[in-house]
Protein backbone atom coordinates (compact mmCIF):
# COMPACT_ATOMS: atom_id res chain seq x y z
CA UNK A 1 0.00 0.00 0.00
CA UNK A 2 1.29 3.36 -1.41
CA UNK A 3 0.61 7.16 -0.48
CA UNK A 4 1.63 10.66 -1.59
CA UNK A 5 1.79 13.74 0.01
CA UNK A 6 2.25 16.54 -1.69
CA UNK A 7 2.83 20.25 -0.10
CA UNK A 8 0.40 22.94 -2.02
CA UNK A 9 0.55 26.07 0.07
CA UNK A 10 0.10 27.72 3.79
CA UNK A 11 -0.38 24.25 5.74
CA UNK A 12 -2.42 22.65 2.51
CA UNK A 13 -1.55 19.23 1.45
CA UNK A 14 -2.99 16.87 -1.04
CA UNK A 15 -2.76 13.14 -0.48
CA UNK A 16 -3.27 10.44 -3.00
CA UNK A 17 -3.25 6.65 -2.67
CA UNK A 18 -2.56 3.84 -5.16
CA UNK A 19 -6.29 3.64 -5.66
CA UNK A 20 -6.04 6.83 -7.32
CA UNK A 21 -7.99 8.82 -5.12
CA UNK A 22 -7.15 11.74 -3.99
CA UNK A 23 -8.50 14.06 -0.58
CA UNK A 24 -6.81 17.57 0.44
CA UNK A 25 -5.86 18.44 3.53
CA UNK A 26 -5.57 21.40 5.62
CA UNK A 27 -4.66 23.32 8.93
CA UNK A 28 -7.06 25.64 10.76
CA UNK A 29 -6.77 29.24 9.91
CA UNK A 30 -5.19 30.29 13.73
CA UNK A 31 -2.69 28.64 12.61
CA UNK A 32 -1.63 29.13 9.20
CA UNK A 33 -3.94 27.33 7.25
CA UNK A 34 -7.24 28.21 5.19
CA UNK A 35 -9.47 25.21 6.63
CA UNK A 36 -9.92 23.99 2.85
CA UNK A 37 -9.95 19.97 4.21
CA UNK A 38 -9.98 18.18 7.20
CA UNK A 39 -6.76 17.87 9.29
CA UNK A 40 -4.56 14.51 9.27
CA UNK A 41 -6.19 13.53 12.82
CA UNK A 42 -9.63 14.11 11.83
CA UNK A 43 -8.60 11.38 9.09
CA UNK A 44 -7.33 9.41 10.99
CA UNK A 45 -11.25 8.86 13.00
CA UNK A 46 -12.24 9.28 9.90
CA UNK A 47 -10.14 5.68 8.75
CA UNK A 48 -11.40 3.88 11.86
CA UNK A 49 -14.89 4.72 11.53
CA UNK A 50 -14.66 3.43 8.01
CA UNK A 51 -12.58 0.25 8.55
CA UNK A 52 -14.70 -0.34 10.93
CA UNK A 53 -17.79 -0.11 9.09
CA UNK A 54 -16.86 -1.94 6.24
CA UNK A 55 -16.30 -5.23 8.22
CA UNK A 56 -19.76 -4.54 10.17
CA UNK A 57 -21.84 -4.58 7.29
CA UNK A 58 -20.23 -7.20 5.50
CA UNK A 59 -20.20 -9.12 8.27
CA UNK A 60 -24.00 -8.59 8.95
CA UNK A 61 -24.66 -9.21 5.09
CA UNK A 62 -22.89 -12.65 5.41
CA UNK A 63 -25.38 -12.93 8.51
CA UNK A 64 -28.54 -12.73 6.38
CA UNK A 65 -28.81 -9.18 8.10
CA UNK A 66 -31.40 -6.60 6.31
CA UNK A 67 -29.17 -3.41 7.27
CA UNK A 68 -31.18 -0.36 5.69
CA UNK A 69 -27.85 2.15 7.36
CA UNK A 70 -25.06 2.17 9.55
CA UNK A 71 -23.64 5.65 11.38
CA UNK A 72 -20.77 5.55 13.05
CA UNK A 73 -19.63 8.22 15.33
CA UNK A 74 -15.94 8.29 16.32
CA UNK A 75 -15.02 10.64 19.03
CA UNK A 76 -11.26 10.87 20.29
CA UNK A 77 -9.58 12.91 23.28
CA UNK A 78 -5.75 14.48 22.57
CA UNK A 79 -3.31 14.80 24.76
CA UNK A 80 -2.31 18.13 26.01
CA UNK A 81 1.09 17.97 24.96
CA UNK A 82 2.65 17.49 21.97
CA UNK A 83 2.63 14.90 20.32
CA UNK A 84 -1.08 15.44 21.32
CA UNK A 85 -1.82 12.11 20.42
CA UNK A 86 -4.83 10.41 21.05
CA UNK A 87 -5.59 8.92 24.32
CA UNK A 88 -9.18 8.07 24.51
CA UNK A 89 -11.17 6.92 21.42
CA UNK A 90 -14.97 6.02 21.70
CA UNK A 91 -16.79 4.66 19.32
CA UNK A 92 -20.80 4.43 18.84
CA UNK A 93 -22.05 2.09 15.82
CA UNK A 94 -25.86 2.42 14.76
CA UNK A 95 -27.23 -0.12 13.13
CA UNK A 96 -30.67 0.28 11.18
CA UNK A 97 -32.70 -2.06 9.30
CA UNK A 98 -35.54 -4.34 9.92
CA UNK A 99 -35.64 -7.27 12.09
CA UNK A 100 -31.65 -6.57 12.82
CA UNK A 101 -30.52 -9.72 15.25
CA UNK A 102 -28.72 -7.99 18.92
CA UNK A 103 -26.14 -10.84 18.72
CA UNK A 104 -25.72 -10.72 15.49
CA UNK A 105 -24.60 -6.53 15.35
CA UNK A 106 -22.76 -7.51 18.67
CA UNK A 107 -20.69 -9.95 17.17
CA UNK A 108 -19.97 -8.35 14.16
CA UNK A 109 -18.90 -5.01 16.08
CA UNK A 110 -16.46 -7.43 18.22
CA UNK A 111 -15.35 -9.10 15.52
CA UNK A 112 -14.51 -5.86 13.94
CA UNK A 113 -12.57 -4.65 17.08
CA UNK A 114 -10.80 -7.44 17.99
CA UNK A 115 -9.96 -9.00 14.53
CA UNK A 116 -10.26 -7.48 11.59
CA UNK A 117 -9.95 -3.98 11.49
CA UNK A 118 -6.33 -2.55 10.87
CA UNK A 119 -6.87 0.84 11.90
CA UNK A 120 -8.00 0.00 15.45
CA UNK A 121 -5.00 -2.69 15.35
CA UNK A 122 -2.69 -0.24 14.43
CA UNK A 123 -3.81 2.17 17.52
CA UNK A 124 -3.66 -0.65 19.95
CA UNK A 125 -1.39 0.42 22.41
CA UNK A 126 -1.49 4.11 21.91
CA UNK A 127 -4.97 5.07 22.12
CA UNK A 128 -7.83 3.68 24.66
CA UNK A 129 -10.34 2.15 22.58
CA UNK A 130 -13.98 1.89 23.83
CA UNK A 131 -17.03 1.05 21.61
CA UNK A 132 -20.70 0.46 21.88
CA UNK A 133 -23.90 -0.30 19.64
CA UNK A 134 -27.34 0.47 18.97
CA UNK A 135 -30.19 -0.83 16.57
CA UNK A 136 -32.48 0.95 15.14
CA UNK A 137 -36.11 -1.24 13.75
CA UNK A 138 -36.79 0.57 10.36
Amino acid sequence: MDAKVTYVDGLQFVGECASGHAIVMDGDREVGGRNTGPRPTELLLIGLGGCSGMDIVSILKKKKQEVKGVEIVVKGEKAENYPKKFTDISIEFTVRGKSISDEAVKRAVELSMEKYCSVKATLEGSAKVEWSYKIVEE
